[in-house]
């Protein structure tokens, strides 16, 4: 989804900072698990079933919510606010449940987090319709999405202990089902759920099938400790035999800078990451890019219906413009990485954004496809954030920093547009103040995604403040 150096900084972050700051003693590697683990043909392929049903499984429970929100209000009986405040929830869970990831997979193994995850979605889909009330449904929503968090962390880190030559062709693949399992909900949700009857209950329910699904191979791998998480520190206890060649390949690295710049670190506080505007910037920018893209997601097919378009165009709509990810996110970053200022990629993406909002306004009906392709193509400052995190920092841990720093204060950022929004749709009548409301948070976004993609680095700004 991101360039390979981007794909490293996400499974760094979900280290602790320990981790992150302090250089892997002898012994240490990414491929440690790889290596122990027994190397036989089924186990990779239960991994790579694991990992691409898991990725289908990330999204799901916000889409098949946004193709179907107006008909779970009139079920609920929710006002509009309560609407924006559960369109919110992705965001908040994703802020908070995230951090615990690192910890739990330093517990338990990231496998068996993942396979937990899973099982979370499965359970927070089935019982959120049945729930009984708005606060019921609010809390299995966010049983689902505290599993959809955990895993969006760690499955990078699978990537990368199991498939460590082929990160890039992995994390391809798991980008793609990414945009798959985000598309087909929104496209497929209302159809299936005209099929069922009419009821918005088992449309919603029926995700949880998938859910299930992805349960069923991190089980073997799970009670066989075949992925289980070994952090670095406690490798100390491995055969005298496996160590030697460790030694010898920590003392070769010893020379490289890289090496030499972690063990220069070893003592010393953490970055002042607070410090550096760039960091602040692009922490602003991954928030209200983060902030478009859930407004998107859970309010854009309920623009269109209210419009005059029918619920399973609204819903094919949304699947549109979240397809757009698939393409773009392997063509951007490529691009970006190729700049020495990605200012330019991030106008562009904000001009899509403003001609999408302005011709919601105008005509949402009468221009919707077109409108639709350019929210979608705007909505790709997402893997063009995850670039710039990467280019942005000088040496490994500072990169960790900046990743961990930018996403969790973007993600607070975002949590109040979506409420907002659903706020100013109950109390104006109308879809005017809130597309406003979008547009204008367009501009700032383009500011700071400007300012974040200026060639500088944290370490520099940090150093000098």
């Amino acid at each position: 989804m991101a360039s390979e150096e981007t794909r490293a900084v996400d499974t760094r972050t979900a280290m602790s900072p320990t981790e992150r700051d302090t250089p892997a003693p002898v012994g240490a590697s990414e491929t440690t698990t790889l290596e122990k683990g027994p190397a036989r043909a089924w186990a990779t392929r239960l991994v790579v079933a694991g990992i691409v049903l898991s990725a289908v499984n990330l999204r799901p429970a916000i889409t098949s919510l946004g193709a179907l929100l107006e008909e779970v209000r009139d079920g609920l009986g929710m006002s509009g606010s309560v609407a924006g405040l559960l369109t919110s929830v992705p965001p908040l869970c994703f802020a908070v449940f995230g951090v615990m990831a690192p910890r739990l997979a330093r517990r338990f193994g990231p496998a068996a987090v993942v396979c937990a995850g899973m099982a979370a979605i499965f359970t927070g889909l089935l019982i959120r319709p049945y729930a009984g009330g708005t606060a019921g449904f609010l809390a299995a929503s966010a049983l689902a999405l505290m599993g959809i968090a955990v895993s969006n962390v760690l499955m990078p880190v699978i990537v990368k202990r199991w498939f460590p030559d082929r990160v890039g062709s992995m994390t391809g693949l798991y980008s793609m089902v990414l945009a798959l399992g985000t598309s087909l909900p929104a496209a497929v949700t209302v159809p299936m759920t005209h099929a069922l009857g009419g009821n918005w209950k088992l449309g919603l329910a029926v995700w949880a099938v998938l859910a299930a699904a992805a349960v069923v191979p991190w089980i073997p791998l799970v009670r066989e400790g075949r992925e289980r998480s070994v952090p670095a520190a406690r490798s100390a206890q491995a055969p005298a035999k496996a160590q030697a060649p460790a030694q010898k390949q920590a003392q070769a690295q010893a020379q490289t800078p890289a090496s030499a710049s972690a063990r220069a670190a070893e003592g010393q506080p953490p970055l002042r990451i607070t410090r550096s505007r760039t960091a602040w910037a692009l922490a602003v920018f991954f928030g209200l890019q983060a902030t478009a893209a859930y407004i998107t997601m859970g309010w854009m097919p309920q623009i269109f219906r209210d419009a005059g378009v029918s619920a399973g165009t609204a819903g094919l709509l949304l699947a549109v413009t979240m397809v757009m990810g698939v393409p773009l996110a392997f063509v951007i970053p490529r691009i970006a990485t190729r700049l020495p200022h990605q200012g330019p990629i991030v106008l562009v993406l904000g001009v899509c954004g403003l001609a999408g909002y302005a011709g919601l306004y105008l005509a949402p009906a009468a221009g919707a496809w077109a409108w639709a392709l350019l929210l979608g193509i705007a909505n790709c400052a997402f893997p063009l954030a995850l670039t710039m995190v990467g280019m942005r920092a000088r040496s490994g841990p500072g990169v960790a920093q900046l990743s961990a720093f930018a996403q969790s204060t973007g993600y607070l950022i975002s949590i109040p547009g979506p409420l907002l929004v659903g706020v100013l749709y109950q109390h104006s009548g109308g879809w005017g103040l809130p597309i406003a409301l979008m547009a204008a948070l367009m501009v700032p976004q383009m500011v700071v995604g400007v300012l974040a993609g200026r060639d500088r680095t944290v370490e520099e700004e940090a150093a000098t403040r």
